[in-house]
């Protein structure tokens, strides 16, 4: 017997005992055919074997994520009753040592897409049988309503099965803590290190399948009040007596997720009536039919949209991704006449500079908050934000990427990232919000209309002041992830001297971490002009990603044509010289 025909064979016998413990006949099928094709000497067949059984899926700070199918390394029945075992006795556990005597408490919420109410049944069974006493959402909700209930049902933790905006064919499964199992600076948001080694090993010794109990009741549906209540609170976030103007047209996309109902409530209920649904995108549909990919970032995304906003004349494009806690901003720019999306940037700094005038006029910046706070972002976002908190009085803080880090920040106001994620009410979501967002953004898009201006010219009076940051991204996908490690290494070894014909004046290894930051796989070059070169492999796709901003003083309005010129070339020059170190 040949080395292939041994690996074949152990793969096979791999697969059957999988399909005969399978819980889920679907998968269980589809495995026996497979294993019936590969026998049969179908080479695609054995690719799909082998690519799902290469492997447990591991969880980390994100949970997990990954195709749906049968097999150890697919999103399926099986691997969701092993995590939610695992998170089980992690929470059991916790709260036991953190609070003798309490009960644990949990909430389990779900998105549209295929399976993602069956893994949330079975996880709300198997956290039942444990005793823990457990809230299950009533419907597929958005993700920042799972967020909501951890705080408002005073759990300590909550799961949310949704894969966000990614392809179809993916499921995923979010984490996050409260009340007793986390300090409160992570009280109801998503899990960091090390509690994902934590609850990783409880997953490692759940043991076999049939030892794991499920309930068959005894978990409560909660009732559909608990959107309602969400809706009343986000929609309070809105001050009409500060900033009364609501004659605004909004063009609005869930595409295709479960944002769309909660999201129109919300803006109808804080005084903005005039709201277009994308009809082509306005229901769930876990196919995403009117979309390559469905994330607002990819181009395409957002054409339904814009279509539809030529069509009745809107104001702005508000589009949330498929759970809602992104949200994506497009207007017509006044220069082209064109209607364009805004960066995560853009945006981030329209909201912050927008909290701070809510603050000055005397209104609550995020539903009552301490105005003592602060402004956060992540160390890959802008530079604007730090420049616009300062000048208002507000300390500022810069964490690693990733929500579950900007949402710890101690007296956080407002903390947002560039990829399309803010957090403008933390006492009633820490996380990303895409809906509560979009209630800022119009109210100070409706501002803007009722003065005169967009919010094209709001982002220009930012630059008069704080300078024209300009910025931009290089992905770089890779078949291999070892091709990551080699081009992080390519740098280290051979550094950089200059960007854009500007010299490199400080090199700063993130890999080993600062008092202000934990240590992570990253390098940060700034060059003497003040551009800022931030190169990371991505944690979560196999993509090399490189985070460039260059910033030009402006000392009148009639200076910015030539100071967006300037920092457009400046900015292809950086992209030149970051292709040329990483030998592309």
């Amino acid at each position: 017997m040949t080395s292939s025909d041994a690996e074949l064979t152990r793969l096979l016998s791999e697969a059957r005992a999988w399909a005969a413990q399978d819980p889920d006949p679907a998968t269980a099928a589809t495995l026996t055919e497979l294993v019936r094709l590969a026998d049969g000497g179908s080479a695609a067949a054995r690719q799909e074997l082998t690519d799902s059984f290469s492997g447990t899926l591991q969880f980390g700070t994100a949970g997990l994520r990954a195709a749906l199918g049968p097999g150890p390394n697919r999103m399926n029945r099986a691997v969701v009753r092993r995590a939610a075992a695992g998170f089980t006795a992690f929470l059991t556990d916790a709260v036991a040592q953190a609070a003798p005597g309490t009960r644990p408490r949990a909430v389990v919420g779900f998105d549209a897409r295929y399976n993602s109410d069956i893994f949330a049944e079975e996880t709300a069974a198997i956290l039942t049988a444990a005793g823990v006493e457990t809230f299950l959402m009533p419907s597929a909700l958005p993700t920042p309503l799972l967020a909501y209930a951890v705080r408002a049902l005073e759990c300590d933790g909550g799961v949310m099965v949704t894969a966000s905006h990614n392809p179809p064919q993916d499921n995923g499964y979010k984490v996050y803590l409260g009340r007793h199992a986390v300090e409160e600076s992570g009280c109801g948001a998503q899990i960091v290190a090390p509690y994902d080694a934590l609850i990783a090993a409880r997953i490692e010794a759940a043991g076999e399948l049939s030892g794991i109990a499920l309930a068959t009741e005894g978990w409560t549906t909660l009732d559909p009040s608990i959107a309602a209540e969400y809706q009343a609170a986000i929609a309070a976030l809105a001050v009409p007596e500060h900033f009364p103007a609501r004659d605004l047209k909004i063009v609005l996309t869930p595409m295709h997720g479960v944002g769309g109902g909660t999201a129109v409530a919300v803006l109808n209920a804080a005084g903005f009536a005039d709201v277009t649904l994308v009809s082509e995108q306005a229901e769930p549909d876990p196919d995403f039919p009117t979309v390559a990919f469905p994330n607002p970032e990819e181009p395409g995304a957002l054409d339904l949209a814009l279509e539809t906003a030529v069509r009745v004349d809107a104001d702005i494009v508000i589009a949330n991704d498929p759970d809602a806690d992104r949200a994506a901003v497009a207007a017509k720019d006044p220069d082209t006449g064109a209607w364009r999306m805004l960066r995560g940037d853009e945006v981030g700094a329209l909201l912050g500079a927008h909290i701070v005038a809510r603050l000055a006029a005397g209104g609550t910046g995020t539903a009552g908050e301490n105005t003592a706070g602060v402004f956060a972002n992540s160390i890959v976002s802008s530079r604007l934000l730090a420049r616009i908190a300062a000048a208002a009085g507000y300390a500022h803080e810069e964490t690693l990427t990733g929500f579950k880090w900007i949402a710890r920040v101690p007296g956080l106001l407002y903390g947002y990232e560039e990829a399309l994620g803010y957090c403008v009410a933390p006492s009633l979501v820490r996380d990303k919000d895409g809906i509560s967002a979009a209630v800022l953004i119009a109210e100070c898009a409706a501002a803007a209309k009722a003065g005169g201006k967009t919010i094209f010219d709001t982002l220009d009076e930012l630059y008069l002041v704080h300078g024209l940051h300009a910025s931009d991204q290089l992905s770089i996908r890779v078949a291999d992830l070892g091709l990551l490690d080699a081009m992080m290494n390519r740098l280290r070894v051979s550094p950089p001297e200059s960007f854009g014909g500007s010299a490199v004046e400080t090199a700063t290894d993130l890999a080993v971490g600062s008092a202000q930051l934990p240590p992570t796989d990253g390098l940060l070059y700034l060059t003497k002009d003040g551009s800022r070169i931030i190169i990371r492999p991505s944690g979560t796709e196999p993509k090399l990603k490189c985070y460039l901003e260059v910033i030009r003083n402006v000392g009148s309005a009639a200076e910015l044509p030539e100071a967006r010129h300037e920092a457009r070339a400046a900015l292809d020059a950086v992209l030149a010289d970051v292709r040329e170190a990483l030998g592309l």
